[in-house]
């Protein structure tokens, strides 16, 4: 395959659907084998596929997709978006972002709002645009919001490495990025986990490689399979996962080998060991999950922009919206919330699952997964 067209090709998905529901008829005769199927898919670009393209309907109802943490933006909690909009109205800072994260709301407003009333936001599509930005204005402070996983911090180095070069001395970064093995942990050790298989994220694997899944799979004996993000990619990943099942193994497998391989990206990986070191990161709704994030190393401490700023004290998370938790631990769907689209929707959120590119919650606004329509 070499085009986008032929991942969503019509026959080809039929092909694949007509093989799961053998293979679940085979699932159904083992009475070991509790029904549902609950198969969690971590990342939120699969999610939208996922309803984007009527996948959850086209299976038995013996499948169940359960979503995942797996969109950065969702995951950053709100009291790290007040840091975030205190930065960016800071005399002479210039705070460049990834668009996703500024209609995401603080406790009082968000970046557009807090641009609309003069601070110098600046929405860029790469990490290396902002220290472009930082040559280009050496009178200002210019701080970009590093959020991600592990396929974003990568091109985070980048940035960090030209800074490096050129001896940019007024740019810096507020990281935020997280790991997602410790947040499947947090979800695979939960007395009231519910999932039997787990759908990974193949960009995040390009980077990490497929082989630190392992302990996991080790561990909680759940069939761990790396997808991509088109419909042949899931549909692919949910048949090797429900083999898995029928046949009482659980493995790692990869269905994005052309992408992905066990080892991932030595050149990323030895990038970001150079800049980063594993911390503990707070996830939104979850709270503090150990070893969950990355956070600068001593010698590169000069980029970090809540070091230069140590003086700001941002807003606490008053009261953590505890349905924002649930949705993504995979507990409850966003319909189950009770503030889906009534005091939480795309016009007026309250979290930042409803309106990230990548949110679940916005997945299903989007798509009316709740009346079986598409807008």
């Amino acid at each position: 395959m070499k085009y986008v067209t032929e991942f969503r090709d019509k026959e080809v998905a039929e092909g694949v659907i007509l093989e799961i529901n053998k293979v679940v008829a085979e699932i159904k005769k083992n009475p070991r084998i509790k029904l549902p199927i609950r198969l969690m898919e971590i990342c939120g670009g699969q999610t939208h596929s996922i309803l984007q393209y009527g996948i959850h309907s086209a299976l038995p109802k013996e499948v169940e997709f359960v979503h995942g943490p797996g969109c950065p933006v969702c995951v950053t909690p709100i009291e790290t978006i007040n840091l975030a909009l205190e930065l960016a109205k800071q005399p002479n800072v210039i705070f460049t972002s990834f668009g996703d994260m500024l209609r995401v709301p603080g406790s009082d407003e968000n970046m557009f709002e807090a641009k609309a009333k003069g601070a110098d936001i600046r929405w860029v599509y790469a990490p290396s645009e902002a220290v472009e930005i930082a040559k280009q204005n050496p009178d200002k402070e210019v701080v970009f919001f590093a959020i991600g996983f592990e396929t974003t911090t990568w091109p985070i180095t980048e940035a960090l490495c030209i800074a490096e070069r050129d001896s940019v001395k007024n740019f810096s970064i507020l990281p935020t990025m997280v790991r997602v093995p410790p947040a499947l942990e947090v979800i695979l050790s939960d007395p009231e986990c519910i999932i039997d298989g787990i759908l990974a994220a193949g960009h995040v694997c390009t980077i990490m490689g497929t082989e630190e899944y392992e302990p996991l799979v080790e561990k909680y004996n759940v069939p761990i399979v790396v997808t991509g993000f088109q419909p042949i990619d899931i549909l692919t990943g949910v048949l090797l996962a429900l083999l898995q099942i029928e046949e009482g193994r659980s493995d790692v497998e990869n269905a994005y080998g052309w992408v992905a391989n066990s080892a991932g990206s030595t050149v990323a990986k030895s990038l970001i060991n150079k800049f980063f070191k594993i911390v503990d990161r707070k996830w939104r709704g979850i709270g503090l999950i150990p070893n969950s994030g990355f956070g600068l190393r001593d010698e590169y401490l000069k980029y970090d922009a809540e070091i230069k700023w140590k003086n700001i004290h941002a807003r606490k998370e008053p009261e953590p919206n505890k349905y924002c938790g649930l949705v993504l631990t995979g507990k409850i769907k966003p319909t189950e919330c009770p503030f889906y689209k009534k005091e939480c929707s795309q016009e007026h959120p309250i979290g930042a699952l409803m309106v990230s590119s990548e949110g679940a919650c916005a997945a299903y606004f989007l798509y009316n997964k709740d009346t079986g329509e598409s807008k």
